[in-house]
């Protein structure tokens, strides 16, 4: 082998000339100076088109990929302070705490963004023929951040810890009922009493790494240093915090994280994400025109049209939740008419609502199933206003509602009285609520109804409004989950409080085909299910259904790759943060290597 370098060096080490290098140079000193300008400016012109030529099929073979590197500065709302996918929901956790545990945490199984999941932790996993036991198994080698095992252990801790009463986790109710039992190391399984078809989204929740938690007490569990400084399986994994003092305790400004080259769907192209706090919409909005943060959520649609421009762009899906106005009709006796709420649910001018109100961010819906749920149909086009506006009165008026000019209004004479048609519309103090519940009255009083909005704080209206059924009419909305498992809102047994069947609605059918559902473990079934239920909800009208709206996500054009799909809730516009990225590189097509990543 030497003897051969040794011998390639001396060939390449000599000088080589062309046979006709002498013959040219003869040839060029013959030319005149005139031919020789001549000569060299088509020599000049065959090289650059040479050159052009080159980079032109360089270009048709070389193709982008993604590359690692970069870093995404994100302006979030609220202070962290439970990072814990046990806590880090809407009862408990704020924004900030359900976005960080969606970056740092890892669940068996992750929501693919088009209405299925994905393994995640899992390799794997199996579901017996009765509904009732699911099996999984973990990927081989998965290391926690701190480089630890995950096993099987960790997943029954998790749970455990969840259906604990004591931890008061939000999560219980979703795992009440439902054994967790280690098979192996690598091996778990759940047993459910009944068929329940809306239980694989359970398995998307993340796992606690049990030889950090099992030594904390029951009463520090939602207090201790982990809920701020969390170690999890996810895509990204803490590096640093930056805190501030404030009344002599230190809270956080900012989270910075660092791709985990352990994840379990591969090391995530994006080194850096940092998370900025801030406690108002008006921060958040500041710190986004200053440059102090690249990309941001959680603000009104006319301020995120605003904010779009040369460097960010908005990216834009429906959420599962649907924003209607509920019939009470225990409390206000014209509700039980159904020409009543049949000539209501005309007049209402859904697509002007969500123009006017959302900025066109918004889906107009006509029944009880949001986009993203299973179930979900676009709705009908509206007919012209002025042709719903005749319908409706002609419904009153062949119910023996009779229409004053002069005043405005329908009555209605009886034996005893005479009713006039008017009702009070409550809802929450938030702005979007008040100005479409303004927007109704309008719609309303121009049928001829008399509408009073009743606005309460949240809080209030929560605990004396809608939890004793203290309303005539309620603009509120529902926030169904990615199953849209509409039982919790429309079985009668949800009638009264704690359940969340606010219109007390009640049809022993519709009680039928949602206890039906809930255990039918096939796809096209189920949907059937939902659309029997759509259509019994339709004939009734305990409801009028209006729009459900969109999340906006205000992203600079540098990050490509994000996919919002159909999301459920804003921290699952990380669902595949592991493909976004912001460097690349260029290679030729047949270098291209295989996509590694699911």
């Amino acid at each position: 082998m030497k003897q051969f370098l040794s011998s390639l060096n001396t060939l390449l080490s000599k000088r080589f000339s062309f046979p006709l290098e002498g013959r040219f140079a003869l040839v060029l000193k013959a030319f005149s100076d005139k031919e020789k300008q001549v000569f060299f400016v088509a020599m000049g012109v065959f090289v650059g088109t040479a050159i052009v030529l080159l980079i032109g099929v360089n270009r048709a073979f070389i193709v982008e990929i993604p590359a690692v590197g970069g870093t995404l500065v994100e302006g979030v709302l609220n202070t962290p302070a439970h990072i814990n996918p046990l806590l880090a929901t809407g009862e408990i956790g704020s924004e900030a705490d359900r976005d960080l545990t969606a970056l740092i945490y890892s669940g068996l199984l992750r929501a693919d963004g088009k209405g299925g999941f994905i393994p995640d932790l899992a390799e794997n996993y199996n579901v017996s023929r009765d509904g009732l036991v699911y099996t999984f198994t973990i990927k081989k080698d998965l290391k926690w951040h701190d480089g630890r095992n995950i096993t099987a252990s960790d997943v029954v801790f998790t749970v455990t810890q969840a259906q604990d009463s004591r931890m008061k986790s939000p999560k219980r109710a979703s795992w009440d009922g439902v054994g967790v039992e280690q098979v192996d190391d690598l091996t778990v399984r759940f047993t459910l009493t009944k068929p329940y078809a809306p239980f694989i989204e359970n398995t998307t929740m993340g796992i606690l790494p049990e030889h950090i938690w099992k030594t904390i007490d029951f009463n520090r569990f939602d207090t201790n240093k982990y809920n701020r400084e969390p170690i999890g399986s996810g895509p990204y994994k803490l590096d640093s915090i930056k805190t501030t003092t404030k009344d002599g305790d230190e809270i956080p400004v900012s989270y910075t994280l660092t791709a985990f080259k352990g994840f379990a769907l591969g090391k995530p192209y994006i080194n850096t994400i940092k998370t900025v706090f801030y406690q108002s919409e008006d921060e958040l909005v500041k710190a986004f025109k200053s440059g102090s943060v690249e990309a941001i959520n959680s603000i009104t649609p006319a301020r995120a049209g605003a904010l779009a421009g040369n460097e960010s762009r908005i990216e834009h899906t429906p959420l599962p939740r649907v924003l209607a106005v509920f019939f009470n009709q225990s409390q206000a006796p014209i509700f039980t008419e159904l020409a009543v709420r049949k000539a209501l649910a005309l007049a209402v001018d859904k697509q002007a609502i969500i123009d006017k109100t959302l900025a066109g961010y918004g889906v107009a819906i006509d029944s009880p199933i949001p986009p993203v749920s299973l179930g979900y149909k676009d709705s009908t086009p509206e007919r012209p206003r002025a042709e719903r506006l005749a319908e409706a009165r002609n419904i009153l008026a062949k119910a023996g509602w009779k229409f004053d000019e002069t005043s405005n209004t329908w009555t209605k004479k009886s034996k005893k009285e005479t009713t006039t048609l008017r009702f009070a519309l409550s809802t929450s103090e938030a702005p979007e609520l008040k100005t479409v519940a303004q927007e109704l009255k309008t719609s309303w009083e121009e049928l001829g109804v008399e509408v009073e909005v009743r606005v309460f704080a949240t809080g209030d209206l929560k605990e004396t409004v809608v939890r004793p059924r203290k309303f005539d009419a309620l603009f509120f909305g529902q926030v169904l989950g990615r199953d849209g498992d509409p039982y919790p809102f429309w079985h009668s047994s949800q009638r009264l409080d704690p359940g969340l069947n606010i219109a007390s609605y009640t049809n022993q059918r519709v009680d039928k085909i949602l206890d039906d559902a809930r255990t039918e473990t096939d796809h096209k079934k189920r949907v059937a299910y939902y659309e029997s239920f759509k259509n019994e909800v339709a004939k009734d009208v305990p409801a009028v259904f209006i729009y459900a709206p969109e999340f906006l996500y205000i992203v600079p054009k540098k990050v490509r790759g994000l996919k919002l799909g159909s999301i459920t809730a804003p921290s699952e516009r990380f669902l595949n943060i592991y493909e976004w990225y912001i460097n690349t590189d260029g290679i030729w097509k047949i270098f291209t290597p295989s996509p590694q990543k699911s």
